[in-house]
């Protein structure tokens, strides 16, 4: 080994690390962006918001495609580590399942983006839909699964009827930027837990 190996080695460990670092805050800032101004916002708007220059966006993704695809996946993954992190901190299993479902929202917004942004790519998209899927499915039966347990929910309904109800409500947010599915959202939400009142 030759001397200084070991520290150039651990030098270049601490620059991806930040590299990682500086990547995931540019994707939650994208975000962020995509989730209030849509997947066409102004890249110099998210370039601000994560504090970086347009070239560091450019760098780490060359097309506006490349960047909503991250972000697609980054919201993936926080979405699928949020379930039992709200499970656990939670006042109820309702209540996580709540704080859930707006994360969800979040990530939905993107996603129906996503699918107009990738219209020359079908296979791609399918490719992502069912990652989408096999990350999330689990996580909202979990979530679901104690909310009736807990008798804070009916049973019955299956985690993709739910994804796919809030995914629905969700759909007009792309012809109308002033339309917000979370009011008819809550509203679906209050319904899966009214019924345990009435059944």
């Amino acid at each position: 080994m030759e001397p200084g190996s070991g520290k150039e080695a651990a030098v270049a460990r601490t620059k991806r690390a930040d590299a990682v670092r500086n990547e995931q805050k540019l994707l939650s800032a994208a975000a962020e962006v995509f989730v209030s101004a849509g997947v066409d916002a102004p890249i110099r708007e998210i370039a601000a918001k994560a504090g970086v220059g347009m070239g560091t966006i450019y760098r780490h993704f060359p097309t506006r495609a490349d960047l909503i695809v991250a972000v697609f996946r980054h919201q993936v993954e926080a979405c699928a580590e949020a379930g039992p992190a709200l499970l656990a901190a939670a006042g109820s299993p309702f209540e996580a399942l709540r704080q859930w479902i707006d994360l969800f929202v979040d990530f939905l917004v993107t996603k129906h983006g996503l699918a107009n942004s990738m219209r020359s790519d079908s296979g791609g998209f399918a490719a992502l839909h069912t990652y989408f899927l096999d990350r999330l499915l689990p996580v909202c039966e979990r979530l679901l699964d104690a909310a009736v347990d807990a008798g804070e929910a009916v049973p019955g309904t299956t985690p993709l009827e739910l994804m796919r109800g809030v995914g629905n409500l969700c759909i007009g947010r792309d012809d109308d930027p002033g339309y917000d599915p979370r009011r008819l959202v809550e509203l679906l939400l209050r319904g899966l837990a009214a019924q345990r009142a009435t059944s």
